[in-house]
């Protein structure tokens, strides 16, 4: 049995290099179909987010240059004087109202994303004209993108004054932060999303193991394999998951976290982590990683204790799978996870068990977290786990090595919530790759 799956790991080795042969873009901008899901995510998934997180209206604040996080979701991506879009509950519906100087506002009807556009002169009072609208409302709760929470923070000191001092304490007293919205809206992703995702996740993994390809013991840094995946990216037409410079992650030595690949050469005996993501579509990321072990010479196998590490992470990682059902808090994810870990003797890690991935790399939903600091959920470990959110999350193995560092097997994969539970969004890692040394 063991031997059939070598077979076949190896038989997806090959396979996956021959399929990422090719040079095109799987994820063309001409099929790009960004325009249409962002009207349904508003249309179907707004009016529950609201209910959810207890609001009934919602103002976002756009403007060139430094703009607010969440622009691309409400159509303001392309202001250039200040922009405002206004979401008001009624029922199991949302009216969306922008407010844009004309020029912008000409582009803004033709995207037919919102009900209503409102043509205002260019330099002239918006805030005046917010509140107009919102008198017509008149809503109970306001939701503002003015919180500790770094996507639902982008509204300017000085914007939220000018708003503040046009509507007055009777409306300003119904301001609350958008965290709870934005988490609720962002965090579930339409089934239409989900197969984006799957498809990209699925390259991503892929390519990873056609990188670790091209290693060569003694030669090769792990600089040298992120460059790899840097020049596949760019002949596939894919862009970063995150920071340029930390993506891919390879590390072929002690634990360092979030960092830029070295000039560390790989060695025989190397655990090699890879940690990295694509964006498609300028829309959607990925955050996956594969490990791989460097034969010393004479080894036809990995040794017995790194097997068994990597298999423990695997364990791990399928038990968190098993706990991720709708109801759940992130929380419970992660008590699973360090459970685990204590009864096979790993190192307690610094690290959550996974995030939510989706529109960026650290994505908005419940946090796979929190059991390490506390005995109950809190803050985002605290969060329930919804049909349709997507996470990617770890499996962890730490140990302390001869010099007394430690080094982590992370095998990292993303998931999906659905109705029964969750399901992985790519096929998972389940063989430690090995690298022959020459």
């Amino acid at each position: 049995m063991k031997t059939s799956k070598n077979i076949f790991a190896a038989l997806f080795f090959s396979l996956s290099t021959i399929i990422f042969a090719q040079t095109s873009n799987p994820f063309p901008a001409e099929n790009n179909p960004w325009q249409q899901i962002r009207k349904e995510r508003i249309q179907k998934l707004l009016p529950e987010a609201m209910k959810n997180a207890g609001v009934d209206s919602w103002i976002v604040v756009c403007r060139e240059n430094n703009n607010d996080p969440l622009a691309l979701h409400v159509g303001g991506e392309n202001a250039g004087g200040t922009a405002a879009f206004l979401f008001f509950l009624n029922g199991d519906k949302v009216k969306t109202v922008a407010i844009s100087p004309e020029g912008e506002a000409i582009a803004l009807k033709d995207m037919k994303l919102h009900d209503e556009v409102i043509v205002i002169e260019r330099g002239s009072n918006i805030w005046k004209v917010i509140k107009e609208q919102i008198q017509k409302a008149d809503p109970k709760k306001i939701a503002i993108n003015s919180s500790g929470y770094n996507i639902a923070d982008g509204l300017s000191f000085t914007q939220r004054k000018a708003l503040e001092e046009e509507l007055g304490e009777n409306y300003t007293s119904r301001f609350v932060p958008s965290i709870d919205l934005v988490m609720e809206w962002l965090s579930v992703k339409l089934p239409q999303e989900i197969e984006i995702m799957k498809k990209a996740a699925e390259i991503t993994s892929q390519l990873e193991y056609e990188a670790y390809k091209t290693v060569i013991p003694g030669k090769t840094k792990d600089s040298d394999v992120a460059k790899f995946l840097k020049k596949r990216m760019k002949e596939l037409g894919v862009t970063d998951g995150w920071q340029p410079d930390q993506n891919p992650n390879v590390n072929s030595g002690i634990d360092r976290g979030h960092s830029n690949a070295t000039e560390k050469v790989i060695q025989p005996g190397d655990v090699i982590q890879c940690d990295f993501g694509i964006k498609v579509f300028d829309v959607w990321c990925t955050d996956v990683q594969r490990f791989a072990y460097v034969l010393k010479p004479g080894e036809k196998d990995a040794p017995a204790e790194i097997k068994k590490y990597f298999e423990n992470s695997i364990q791990g990682h399928r038990k968190v799978l098993a706990a991720m059902k709708p109801g759940e808090t992130g929380w419970f994810a992660d008590k699973i996870q360090r459970d685990w870990m204590k009864e096979t003797g790993s190192l307690p890690v610094m690290w959550g068990t996974g995030h939510p991935v989706g529109y960026w790399a650290h994505d908005a939903g419940p946090s796979l977290s929190g059991a390490a600091r506390s005995d109950k959920p809190v803050g985002g470990s605290a969060r329930i786990l919804r049909v349709g959110q997507t996470f990617a999350y770890d499996g962890f193995f730490s140990w302390k090595l001869a010099d007394g560092n430690t080094k982590t097997i992370s095998v990292e994969e993303m998931a999906v919530i659905t109705k029964d539970g969750a399901e992985y969004m790519q096929k998972p890692q389940s063989e430690l790759i090995l690298i022959h040394s020459k």
